[in-house]
């Protein structure tokens, strides 16, 4: 029987993506990284490469991003925007390896987020180290930390939307949509819970405070029999598709490649965050109302 095809490969049994929805997922994802990353994986699944292996990759790529950054000349600076897309990429190729070869894993799940956290802190170091040698102000380091904080919690956010809609699909059920150790998490595997813990530690107050600030747009007057409705709603998915790492990095590379890291911290800090509050205004404001008013006038 004949390999199939790259296009065949992604496609089929939905490897490609975690969801067939295309609201679910990122633009960028859908038609650029998601489909390279499936190239990839085309090519290592015949291989023993594991998940893994290619997380790992993953953070080495956004590493050497940030090694780039410091070096600070306009070539350097390209070049580490093309490696924190390379990392976007293996980001994609990992998780879709991992569906191919059904290799799913608690420690690869949290392997990976918190290689991003790693990842993050070093090109934003990195990114402000170089900027403060040309503009030394305290601006300048308050940018730096504002946008570092700023694409953690919003990616939180975006995913956090994600996984409860792929929660109704029945699918990417690897991630919970809050994460608590359980006692099926403590009887398991002891280096996947030495994980979760670093985990939480990185994103579980922000997984609290996204779920508060959910609750905060449900309003007191929405139908929770409506819930369904309301993290499958698709301009919703769409305003925080926005936030995720693949449309937050490739904001990061177009400015590397301009040379603009001073313009890329004013975009992460007032045009992202405007995004997010356009998200959060939505769900409150226009959402909630709309689907809490025929639970009330019953």
């Amino acid at each position: 029987m004949s390999r199939p095809s790259p296009t065949e490969f992604f496609k089929s049994a939905s490897r490609g993506l975690k969801s067939n929805t295309y609201y679910a997922d990122e633009l960028i994802n859908i038609f650029l990284l998601r489909p390279i990353a499936a190239v990839i994986v085309w090519m290592l699944h015949p291989t023993r490469i594991t998940p893994n292996q290619v997380t790992a990759l993953a953070i080495l790529a956004g590493l050497a991003a940030a090694l780039f950054y410091t070096i600070n000349t306009p070539v350097a600076v390209a070049t580490a925007g093309l490696l924190v897309t390379v990392k976007d990429i293996l980001d994609d190729a990992d998780g879709q390896l991992a569906r191919a070869k059904e290799l799913y894993s608690r420690r690869g799940r949290f392997l990976d987020s918190i290689g991003d956290f790693v990842v993050d802190i070093a090109v934003f170091v990195a990114i402000t180290y170089v900027l403060f040698q040309a503009v030394p102000i305290i601006s300048t380091i308050i940018l730096g930390v504002m946008s570092l904080f700023g694409i953690t919690l919003r990616v939180s956010y975006h995913v956090f939307y994600q996984v409860s809609f792929l929660h109704l699909e029945d699918r990417y059920k690897l991630n919970r949509i809050t994460e608590e150790i359980t006692d099926e998490d403590r009887r398991g595997d002891p280096v996947a819970l030495r994980l979760q813990k670093i985990f939480l530690v990185i994103y579980g107050w922000q997984d609290r405070l996204i779920y508060r600030i959910d609750q905060w747009c449900t309003g007191e007057r929405f139908d929770e029999r409506l819930a369904g409705l309301w993290y499958s709603d698709r301009l919703g998915l769409r305003i925080s598709g926005l936030l995720g790492f693949g449309t937050e990095l490739a904001v990061l590379t177009i400015c590397s490649f301009l040379n603009k890291l001073y313009l890329y911290l004013m975009l992460n800090v007032f045009l992202m965050n405007s995004i997010l509050l356009v998200s959060v205004l939505y769900r409150r404001a226009i959402l909630a109302p709309r689907l809490g008013k025929p639970t009330n006038q019953l």
